[in-house]
């Protein structure tokens, strides 16, 4: 079985993923997205694009997404090191909008974040980050909200030497973010 467990965390929507390692005396093997395994769980998705990034302890990147049409869904994986991961809220309408869930991603598990969602993480230690998405990335559908936005109050646990993009510095507050997304 390739995947231990698909978890529903507490924003319907978001699915931490337990993937399966099969270990011998090379290394080991695991698959990280079946389309079969993904359906069954009411991940109804397809990959258009795979990206992979670097990022030093204390980097966060986000809070990003894109608008419709182009909105993307991320399966996110940790390939070495270990992330503290942020999926928040963004439909209009939702009892969800503007809170947020976290988990922390090590090497063995993914998450499942749909469109309609900002994405976020912070790297706890060196770290390689692996994610496929949804639909390509379009420069133009580009948004992001402030990581630190007090309304949403995503806890991160790096506090010291939080490195930012300066396109991250600039991201507005979630109340003056622009969203196209209803729940």
């Amino acid at each position: 079985m390739p995947f231990k467990s698909f978890k529903k965390l507490d924003i319907p929507g978001i699915v931490l993923v337990e993937y399966t390692r099969f270990p011998d005396e090379r290394g080991f093997f695991a698959e990280l997205y079946k389309r079969t395994d993904f359906l069954a769980n009411d991940i109804p998705y397809d990959f258009v694009q795979t990206n992979l990034s670097f990022s030093r302890r204390g980097v966060i990147r986000g809070l990003h997404y894109q608008l419709k049409p182009m909105e993307q869904g991320k399966l996110v994986y940790v390939i070495s090191g270990r992330v503290y991961d942020v999926a928040v809220d963004i439909r209009k309408g939702s009892p969800w909008f503007g809170k947020y869930v976290g988990v922390f991603l090590e090497p063995g598990y993914a998450l499942w974040i749909p469109p309609g969602f900002a994405h976020g993480f912070q790297a706890l230690e060196d770290a390689y980050f692996l994610y496929l998405v949804t639909k390509e990335y379009s420069p133009q559908h580009e948004r992001c909200i402030k990581w630190d936005d007090q309304e949403i109050g995503v806890q991160w646990p790096v506090k010291e030497n939080v490195i930012l993009s300066e396109k991250d510095k600039k991201c507005p507050p979630l109340r003056e973010a622009e969203t196209n997304f209803e729940y």
